[in-house]
């Protein structure tokens, strides 16, 4: 049974990040807590990625393309054109996986587009309490999508360098010396420098983009606000007011938030380029 809506902004708002999990979370740390609603939305933006490209290469023709076919086949070069500046090997992985990462969390930040209040309503009717449509303001899918790059970068390295090449670039750069003793005593110095650089790289990678779409998730939030507001005092001037001005603000950080959304995706799969372009280069 669905709880009584909240009736207070502080209310409205926690009960708007509040996520529907499995179970409730006691530790800061507990992987046996699942973010229901952001499964449920990764995947079913994942399939809508995966069958609309599926459907374009199924209905593709020689002749004068359709609109959308010829938005995939922009898009597609587009994405070969950042593979091709930043990596000059060969790797067939590579391009797909930054298509994949850019429509994927384009299509997570888009769901940030949506009233807030329009599928928590819809969930709230058919008695689920709390609903986040929005899995990059979620901080286990966007470390979850980090990490996997991540581990690819670590598998590039071995794979192009080998396990000795790898461990020398962490251990040999940036500081070098000639004498035997003295490269030794750098090896702890150069493996501390080179290490925080590398585990920086899924952190910001994560917390850059969930820190750009909580933060426009909240400005949406208390904009809501003042619909509230204004549905309390509904048979007053100062109501309707606060429907407009709720309404009119929200159109306009909307329409910039569709730069920020569209700016996240694309940084992070430039950085996820260079990233694994530098995994595989040997200077």
């Amino acid at each position: 049974m669905a709880a009584e809506q909240p009736t207070t902004a502080n209310e409205y708002i926690l009960h708007h990040l509040t996520f529907l999990s499995n179970k409730k979370q006691m530790a800061v740390v507990d992987f046996s807590v699942i973010h229901l609603d952001t499964v449920f939305f990764s995947v079913a933006l994942a399939v809508l990625f995966g069958g609309a490209f599926y459907f374009a290469a199924r209905t593709a023709t020689s002749g004068v393309p359709g609109k959308f076919q010829n938005f995939v086949e922009l898009l597609v070069d587009k994405v070969n054109e950042q593979v091709s500046d930043s990596f000059h090997g060969t790797n067939k992985l590579l391009a797909p996986l930054a298509l994949t990462i850019f429509c994927w969390v384009l299509l997570f930040n888009i769901m940030d587009i949506l009233p807030v209040d329009l599928l928590p309503a819809i969930a709230h009717g058919a008695g689920i309490e709390h609903l986040k449509v929005v899995p990059s303001t979620d901080l286990n899918a966007t470390f979850a999508m980090a990490l996997t790059v991540f581990v690819l970068i670590i598998y590039y390295n071995i794979k192009v360098k080998g396990i000795g090449g790898f461990l020398g670039e962490l251990t040999l750069q940036p500081f070098t010396a000639k004498n035997p003793l003295l490269k030794v005593l750098l090896v702890p110095v150069n493996l501390i420098l080179e290490i925080v650089p590398l585990l920086a790289r899924p952190i910001s990678l994560s917390l850059r983009l969930y820190g750009n779409l909580f933060a426009g998730e909240m400005i949406f939030l208390l904009l809501a606000t003042l619909s509230l507001h204004g549905i309390q005092q509904l048979g007053s001037v100062s109501g309707w007011m606060f429907i407009v001005m709720q309404f009119l603000l929200a159109l306009l950080w909307a329409i910039f938030h569709l730069l920020v959304i569209t700016l996240q995706a694309f940084i992070f799969m430039v950085l996820t380029i260079v990233y694994l372009a530098m995994a595989q280069e040997h200077h």
